[in-house]
């Protein structure tokens, strides 16, 4: 699987989100996802199942240290005690020692940053996370917790696919070598009404929706697609036996417009977004 890097961080291009997957079936998926070729599985404290993906990749019998795991703490938790305690639970619930990648889910105007990214760099010191980063930030929130922050933030996980334009969260983030963690990458499912990606799709005898994660990954943007279909897993992760031409990637590019944004939750009060 290739890999992203990112202020020591390897994280694999292609991943399994996991949000509304539940009970025995995501644990189910994410164990045909590891056996697929997935070495790179998203979860999060919200999810509310971070113990069934844990499940998962023990059913897989692949090594822990080959998995990426990344989970996210819930902006409800963001005091430094109450962070430090989320923490913890989560591993508990997976059956892990560490998390390859903790990360803040939504941004939490109500607590200080400094306060939360202080607790976020405690548990990563304490040896909960491998690395740490962010969810849905803006520019403005990137710039604030680059400069309060006492470790290396590996990532900003945002939604990202051709109907959104985020150039100006992807330079911010390149400028200070953090990666870019794609969900939502598919739009979700809007992707394979698109003629123009059908029409890139089979020239490469490809789906639309694997052309959308093609244009991702080859601007080297994690993708973490979520599905609970076996042949989706399979589809989702064929992507790097072609490569899309430079007229192809501006192609793509130029179908970003305004009101493309799916995900407009915030924990408390929608961010400016950029």
């Amino acid at each position: 699987m290739q890999v992203v890097e990112a202020n020591g961080a390897r994280i694999p291009l292609v991943g399994l989100g996991s949000w509304e997957l539940r009970g025995r079936a995501c644990a189910r998926i994410a164990e045909q996802a590891l056996r697929l070729g997935y070495r790179h599985i998203d979860t999060a404290e919200m999810y509310d199942n971070e113990r069934e993906v844990g499940e998962g990749l023990r059913a897989s019998g692949i090594n822990r240290n080959e998995v990426f795991i990344t989970t996210k703490i819930w902006p409800s938790h963001f005091a430094p005690r109450e962070l430090e305690r989320a923490a913890k639970n989560s591993l508990v619930r997976l059956r892990l020692t560490d998390v390859d990648l903790l990360l803040l889910h939504w941004p939490n105007p109500e607590i200080p940053l400094s306060e939360t990214i202080g607790a976020l760099c405690r548990v990563k010191q304490a040896g909960l996370a491998r690395h740490i980063g962010v969810s849905n930030f803006t520019v403005a929130l990137i710039e604030e917790v680059v400069r309060v922050a006492t470790e290396p933030l590996v990532c900003n996980q945002i939604e990202m696919h051709p109907f959104l334009d985020q150039s100006k969260v992807i330079a911010a983030c390149r400028a200070h070598h953090m990666a870019i963690v794609a969900h939502t990458p598919i739009a979700d499912g809007r992707a394979k009404n698109d003629t123009t990606l059908a029409r890139i799709g089979n020239a490469h005898r490809k789906t639309a929706a694997q052309i959308c994660l093609r244009w991702l990954v080859q601007q080297g943007i994690a993708a973490i697609p979520r599905s609970s279909r076996i042949e989706r897993l399979e589809e989702n992760i064929t992507i790097f036996d072609f490569q899309l031409s430079t007229d192809e990637m501006a192609e793509i590019a130029k179908l970003a417009r305004r009101g493309g944004r799916l995900v407009d939750y915030a924990y408390s009060g929608t961010p400016k977004w950029d």
